[in-house]
């Protein structure tokens, strides 16, 4: 019998059980693909004494890092840490130890890709990272392997299961965003605490690591321009569905000549495209490149299994030696120099939604009007709702909801006219604008 290889799990949570348990219930399915058995030799954990849902032998288990770190019979630890502290620290230790590396921390990648992918290098180490990015679904393998060939010229994607589960029950239900929430975190798919899924954090941090493997440029996520879902009332997505389309939490990312053109942000995509039919806690990428053309890969972008699944491959791909060879050439900058400087204003010519809230008096649409044709903006449709058929979720103060569909104009001109809009005495609140996606850009 072909001997076993041991690994290293620092982190036993939700993910870290399901790779447990996917390395113990498929071992004889998993030692076929990988040419020998893979056996869990130590585990890291918080707190030794915790009751956990798989079963773990007590003497395999510890609190100190280097009980893996400081073992030369681990190859392959598997790094589950959640974070950016201790999870760096630990990460640079086991490199520096000769470990191979395995992790779904995308937040760890996003901060400290470049720095981590160095050591690796440098330590003749590998980095493996596909559960890092929509899950289950194998993005980064079809970026750094499969489309190897190809030039990317765009990324558009639902990259956060958490928000797309929460406009899908607004849409469908009719939920307020807050239930929606509420029903998120009873099912497990948002934390106590979704500040990072809601606010576009997480789609943000994948997409920096995307856009560092399609493009061979490190663009700091912090400095990509995100809007999230918190902003979002389930008024918006009626009158988005009126108009054809659904309100999709979208990432964007495009090569130009100028540079990239990068954005997390709600969007209006067209119904029976595939981003717009993306419904719950599943994930959408879609990818162009200059030979292949356009491709498209869905699939559950969160929870234990699906997550647990990619982990799973990436540590049989580290024990054949393929993520050896791929990481040679994966996320390898093309100017070490790159950064956000290379991303361009995101000025894009495109059609815009607005929902502007007008006061209920004679002339104000007039102005409004007005105020957009001062900004060379045209109109495409509108629609006016008397508020109070909109039901509750408006107050009597709050105006009238005013539905405008542009054509397609400048992303800064529209910009200014809804400040000016809303600076003038003509609307109550703040007015909403959102780009609208052409499907044939899908």
């Amino acid at each position: 019998m072909t001997k076993p290889v041991r690994i290293g799990i620092i982190g036993l949570g939700t993910v870290g059980s399901g790779v447990v348990r996917l390395l113990v219930e498929s071992a004889d399915h998993i030692q076929r693909h990988a040419g020998c058995p893979i056996v869990v030799a130590k585990a890291v954990v918080k707190d030794v004494a915790k009751v956990r849902s798989v079963s773990v032998p007590i003497d395999t288990l510890s609190s100190d890092i280097r009980n893996i770190s400081g073992d030369p019979t681990i190859s392959v630890a598997v790094l589950l840490v959640g974070g950016l502290e201790p999870a760096r620290s630990m990460m640079v230790e086991l490199l520096q130890n000769g470990k191979d590396v395995v992790t779904a921390n995308k937040a760890l990648l996003a901060e400290h890709g470049p720095e981590l992918f160095a050591l690796a290098r440098t330590q003749g180490r590998s980095i493996a990272f596909e559960a890092a990015v929509a899950g289950g679904i194998p993005i980064v393998a079809a970026i750094s392997e499969c489309l190897a060939a190809n030039r990317i010229e765009s990324i558009r994607g639902i990259l956060n299961g958490t928000s797309n589960f929460i406009l899908t029950r607004m849409e469908e239900d009719g939920s307020s965003y807050a239930d929606a929430l509420k029903l998120a975190q009873s099912k497990g798919f948002a934390e106590a605490d979704p500040s990072m899924d809601v606010d576009g954090t997480d789609a943000t941090q994948k997409l920096a690591i995307l856009s560092h493997l399609a493009f061979g440029v490190w663009v700091p996520w912090a400095e990509i321009p995100r809007m999230g879902i918190d902003g979002l009332d389930v008024d918006l997505l009626h009158y988005a569905g009126e108009l054809g389309y659904r309100i999709r939490l979208v990432a964007v990312a495009s090569r130009g000549s100028a540079g990239l053109t990068m954005r997390v942000a709600p969007a209006l995509v067209k119904i029976g495209t595939p981003l717009a039919e993306t419904r719950g806690a599943y994930n959408a990428v879609s990818i162009v490149g200059d030979a292949v053309g356009r491709m498209f890969f869905h699939g559950l972008g969160a929870g234990q299994m699906p997550t647990a699944s990619a982990v799973v491959a990436d540590i049989i791909d580290t024990v054949v030696g393929r993520a050896a060879i791929t990481f040679r050439t994966t996320g390898v900058l093309c100017d070490p120099d790159a950064n956000a400087d290379r991303i361009q204003n995101m000025d894009a010519h495109q059609r815009h939604f607005l929902r502007i809230r007008a006061s209920d008096r004679p002339g104000v649409l007039a102005k409004i009007t007005g105020i957009l044709g001062d900004f060379r903006i045209s109109i495409a449709s509108m629609i006016q709702h008397d508020a109070i058929e909109q039901g509750a979720s408006i107050a009597p103060d709050a105006g009238v909801p005013l539905v405008i569909m542009t054509h397609a104009c400048s992303s800064s001109d529209v910009a200014k006219a809804i400040e000016a809009i809303d600076g003038s005495d003509v609307v109550r609140g703040r007015s909403v604008c959102l780009s609208v996606l052409d499907e044939r850009a899908e």
